[in-house]
């Protein structure tokens, strides 16, 4: 089933330097952030950060890693834990899966530019940034998780036409037009406020439906 809106704007808006995200460029656990695997980094979160690493604290980058790892690990998982415990029926591919497309936020993709006044201070903000925001906002709407995110057009070339489609699940019960709407409505929104795109359209599918008790969707 999917939703969409082919009108949806977003006017041109001033940069917002202060995006959540990261700087990933590894395109794989293997790479290194600042010198530090991915894995090195979950195991320290593991950890509660202690004992305390300072060459990990020390580096913006493992920092800012540090943070997309723990959104990764926030409300979005928090939600597919709690539906797994109460429906042992759903298949565990489909949560595995879902976890899988969370997790692969956290590496780059494209950068995309922000503004600055001066010509010389290049200034961007990496697709995995945005596709976690855009997860951020799905965690906001009651019953919805966003479970996966697609920026379509050439993000690199500011003032560039971008269509978004955010791919969703949601709860039995949960008007499917209405959540998609204020879906999309909080996503324009949240790419008007910390994001410099050009946004031609915002596409909503919703792929799946859970149930609140017992049985699968």
């Amino acid at each position: 089933m999917s939703d969409h809106d082919d009108d949806a704007r977003v006017p041109d808006a001033p940069g917002v330097p202060g995006v959540p995200g990261v700087p990933l460029q590894p395109a794989d656990q293997d790479e290194l952030v600042d010198g530090r695997t991915l894995d090195e980094l979950e195991d320290y979160l593991d950890r509660g950060r202690t004992p305390r690493d300072p060459g990990i604290e020390a580096s913006a980058e493992c920092r800012l890693t540090l943070r997309a790892l723990e959104r990764v690990r926030g409300l979005s998982l928090s939600v597919l834990e709690d539906e797994a415990s109460r429906l042992p029926s759903r298949d565990d591919t489909w949560i595995a899966g879902l976890i899988d497309s969370i997790k692969a936020e956290v590496v780059g993709g494209r950068d995309i530019p922000l503004r600055h006044p001066d010509p010389g201070v290049r200034l961007g903000v990496t697709e995995a940034a945005v596709r976690g925001l855009l997860r951020q906002v799905g965690d906001a709407v009651d019953g919805v998780v966003v479970r996966s995110s697609e920026l379509d057009g050439d993000v690199t070339e500011a003032g560039a036409p971008i269509e978004v489609t955010l791919t969703m699940t949601a709860r039995y019960g949960v008007p499917l037009r209405e959540a998609a709407g204020t879906l999309r409505a909080a996503a324009v929104s949240a790419l008007t406020l910390h994001t410099e795109l050009r946004i031609a359209a915002v596409h909503v599918v919703v792929d799946d439906v859970w149930l609140d008790e017992g049985g699968a969707s």
